[in-house]
């Protein structure tokens, strides 16, 4: 068997909001023995989630699954006022783990709203992301799925129109909309910022980038993740076969027969473990020769969110001094030099700290 080149797309795997929904559930784990519920998949990997069960965290898809009085988790998805409001009737203890980057979003709905605009939200409708943003402002907010859509829309005001995005949206995709709508409304305003975090902009911008260099791309992540699977998509519009897989047990002879220099990826949920455990497989059973091609670097460090310090308070844990923080790099460096895998580092980086 010739050995196979083995491609680590820099970055990958968990994004800053991501982590930090974890790490929200991890310190109240490491602060309390109540039970925790969580609303929703904390985030959309199945291994997090089973994780978590693993360690008493119930995940619920209502409200009134919470017993009165307890802890509820909102997820890094975000949830709507409405949520919030039957939160409160049960007088439960809500805990905000939702990505900055979708607090962002819903603040700019509830701006435009109240300006009187009309508002088009680009994004799969079903996905708790979309349902959160949506419930801030429902009489303003259409959503848009595909440019065949547009002809549907009811627009009372062509100039006070606004769109904004999902955040875990394909870029591709997204701009394909975008210009569609600009075609049929000229004067449509954007957001002020880029809503598609930055995150998933970074990783997609690898995948365009590497994937044509390859033969194979393998995407680690959970078929509910839309970030993971835009990243599949992305590779296979590059001309490159690409598959999505939870974990390496889902790896078959069959899949790397043929194959020189593949590509190795991972949404922005899932866990950097599942990555490892596919390089020693790589490198073990394929002759895999690891290079690391760093196309950005993001190191992330934050502090908790003010829910958390609140209810660490209350049971009488200081805060203070806890830290949110992120190195995809340094910890794939350390996984690597601890297994004594030889790897090549290339740096194609765009300095990107957040």
């Amino acid at each position: 068997m010739d050995p196979v080149k083995v491609i680590l797309a820099n970055p990958r795997g968990f994004c800053a909001g991501v982590f930090m929904a974890i790490d929200v559930v991890d310190q109240l784990l490491d602060v309390t023995d109540e039970p925790i519920y969580v609303f929703h998949e904390i985030v959309h990997n199945k291994h997090v989630v089973q994780r978590f069960k693993d360690r008493g965290v119930q995940f619920i898809e209502h409200i009134a699954d919470a017993p009165r009085g307890g802890i509820v988790v909102y997820s890094a998805h975000g949830v709507s006022p409405e949520v919030r409001a039957q939160a409160a009737d049960r007088q439960l203890i809500d805990i905000d783990a939702t990505c900055p980057l979708v607090t962002k979003v819903h603040a700019e709905a509830i701006r435009y709203a109240q300006r009187g605009w009309q508002i088009l939200l680009i994004g799969h409708r079903s996905h708790q992301e979309v349902i959160g943003t949506r419930g801030e402002a429902p009489e303003a907010i259409q959503v848009v799925e595909s440019p065949d859509q547009i002809a549907a829309l009811h627009i009372d005001d062509p100039d006070k129109l606004v769109f904004l995005t999902q955040t875990t949206l394909s870029t591709d995709d997204a701009n394909i909309i975008i210009a569609a709508l600009r075609d049929a409304f000229p004067n449509i305003k954007s957001p002020p910022t880029e809503d598609i975090c930055y995150a998933t902009t970074n990783r997609q911008h690898a995948v365009r980038q590497l994937a044509p260099e390859c033969d194979l791309v393998i995407v680690i992540g959970s078929a509910n993740s839309s970030n993971s699977v835009r990243l599949v998509e992305i590779s296979e519009h590059s001309g490159t076969k690409s598959v999505l897989i939870d974990d390496v047990t889902e790896l078959t002879p069959l899949t790397l027969q043929g194959v020189e220099r593949v590509l190795v990826t991972a949404g922005a949920s899932a866990p950097e473990d599942l990555v490892h455990a596919l390089i020693l497989t790589l490198v073990q059973q394929y002759k895999g020769e690891i290079e690391q091609h760093d196309v950005f670097h993001e190191s992330v460090e934050f502090g908790l969110p003010g829910s958390l310090k609140q209810f660490m308070r209350s049971r009488g844990v200081d805060p203070t001094g806890r830290r949110i923080s992120m190195d995809n790099i340094a910890g794939t460096n350390a996984f690597l030099s601890s297994h004594s895998i030889p790897q090549r580092l290339v740096d194609l980086t765009v300095k990107n700290s957040c």
